[in-house]
């Protein structure tokens, strides 16, 4: 982060206490209250107390560190936590008093630690069920393609593409998590989602787009959890038409609003997802960057035109279609989401509370020459024979060296009426299985963009599918892409750590 350089950090910390946290406007002494008045002039004037407080003094108390390039795909699940494994400064988005309140408020499966999850990582599962393959093309798949029909439609050829993504990106979001979209979406429902992400693009609070977004997530917060709450009713109900085509009919009915996901749990994953389907944004930008005919890469170029020039959906002997494989390596070379983020204990008790994280990088363990021959070339067929989740059982564990599993295989029956399944791998990664057919995914530590074992995004293959829709509209509509001349392109908070320039388009032979 840039903070200001003309306050001296190390005095001021030097100084703090709890009498310091508890009360900003409490009277300290002497040398407090200087240090405290002289880290607020070096800030915006319009800055509040409450957010120094406890959004700039939680920043400069936290340490992230860069994690080691895993050999197998699995993360300490006891000193590598997930347990509010957040910046702390970041808790004022999620919470009104600016710190967990996950009894009261609820919370996401992805600030939670294992050993709180209930049984076999079961809120992993019941958050799983909502997105497995199976779903994809008959309850989620129309929603997708009419998303990139309405994005590549011929009036935003040769204009700027990611104003136009975010400007309809959230009648995606909301019509897949509840079913509305449109008119239906109050305007402070689209505020808080693009505050919400710039927050998460720019991320240096000191700045005052952050402060100013910030505030105005806080600000609406309250209303937003209302009117997630009550279309959640509303699909409980089936007030909104098909609500089996949405997230939260499945994580209703698979995890009964018990304690392993609560009602509360339900609206709370709703909003939180802000942070995971946000990456999608920063993803199309950089796949339409390598696509792009002026400026692109020609082996991403290339392989593309080869792979879709083939029978793209027939896996034949492979645990993954070409198009899979595809889609595969362009998230392994762009890396979406740069680590895991895990929260971590000092070994001794420090004077002042203070926060320390640890990132297990995904793009240096996907390319790391310990995994992969080549790792620097774009290969999708390296997935070829690339172990995946069906494969690794108590057999590859013995193989591997290990005394026992480190995760226990357990099944997770669904309870939505499909014929389907959540189970796990050694590593605890969770897949699916679906009338009998499992949807394995790449279980190793060369393939890390979407995390490791039990800490996998269960995102992933939903993420895949919609990007194959992407790449089928792209190739059927004979679309290409193009860095723009622009004399002064526009700044666009686009994902999480991801601000870009608004400068690629696309023309379009079928118009």
């Amino acid at each position: 982060m840039s903070f200001f350089p003309i306050f001296d950090v190390s005095e001021f910390f030097s100084t703090l206490s709890d009498e310091v946290k508890e009360d900003v406007n409490s009277k300290v002494p002497e040398r407090k209250a200087s240090a405290l008045s002289r880290l607020r002039e070096s800030l915006p004037t319009i800055f509040d107390l409450s957010y120094i407080k406890h959004v700039i003094v939680p920043a400069f108390l936290t340490s992230v560190y860069q994690g080691e390039k895993l050999s197998l795909p699995m993360i300490d699940e006891e000193r590598l936590t997930k347990e509010n494994a957040l910046p702390y400064y970041f808790w004022g988005l999620l919470y009104e008093n600016w710190e967990p309140n996950q009894e009261e408020d609820g919370l996401s499966v992805f600030i939670q630690g294992y050993e709180k999850r209930g049984d076999d990582n079961r809120r992993k599962r019941i958050y799983y069920s909502a997105v497995t393959p199976d779903l994809y093309r008959p309850i989620y798949g129309d929603k997708v393609v009419k998303f990139f029909d309405q994005l590549f439609d011929k009036k935003n050829a040769g204009k700027p593409l990611m104003r136009q993504y975010l400007d309809n990106y959230f009648d995606l979001y909301w019509d897949l998590h509840l079913g509305v979209k449109g008119d239906a979406v109050p305007p402070e429902v689209r505020e808080i989602g693009e505050s919400f992400n710039t927050v998460l693009a720019y991320r240096d609070p000191t700045q005052e787009i952050v402060y100013e977004n910030y505030i105005r997530v806080r600000d609406r917060r309250k209303f937003l959890k209302e009117w997630i709450d009550q279309r959640v009713e509303d699909v409980v109900k089936a007030n909104v038409a098909d609500p089996e085509k949405t997230f939260v009919y499945y994580w209703i009915k698979n995890g009964e609003e018990g304690e392993d996901f609560r009602r509360k749990d339900v609206v709370f994953e709703c909003f939180h997802n802000f942070v995971a389907l946000s990456q999608w944004g920063n993803t199309i930008y950089n796949i339409m960057s390598k696509l792009s005919k002026n400026t692109g890469d020609s082996d991403v170029r290339a392989w593309f035109k080869k792979t879709m020039e083939s029978d793209y959906d027939q896996a034949n002997d492979s645990s993954f279609t070409p198009l899979d494989r595809f889609v595969m390596e362009l998230f392994r070379t762009i890396s979406p989401n740069t680590g895991s983020i895990s929260a971590m204990g000092e070994v001794r008790k420090p004077p002042y509370d203070r926060y320390g994280y640890i990132i297990s990088p995904h793009k240096p363990t996907s390319e790391y020459p310990r995994h992969w021959e080549n790792p620097s070339k774009f290969d999708p067929d390296r997935y070829k024979d690339a172990p995946t989740s069906d494969q690794i059982d108590e057999a590859k564990s013995k193989e591997i060296g290990f005394a026992q599993c480190p995760f226990h295989k357990a099944t997770f029956e669904v309870k939505d009426g499909r014929k389907a399944e959540l189970t796990n791998s050694i590593f605890g990664t969770v897949y699916g299985i679906a009338d009998d057919k499992a949807f394995p995914v790449c279980d190793y530590a060369g393939y890390a963009p979407f995390g490791f074992g039990y800490r996998r995004c269960p995102g992933e293959l939903l993420t895949i599918e919609v990007f194959k829709d992407f790449f089928r509209k792209v190739w059927n509509d004979k679309i290409e892409f193009e860095k723009l001349d622009l004399p002064d392109p526009k700044k666009l908070p686009v994902g999480p750590t991801t601000v870009v320039d608004d400068n690629i388009g696309f023309t379009k032979t079928m118009l």
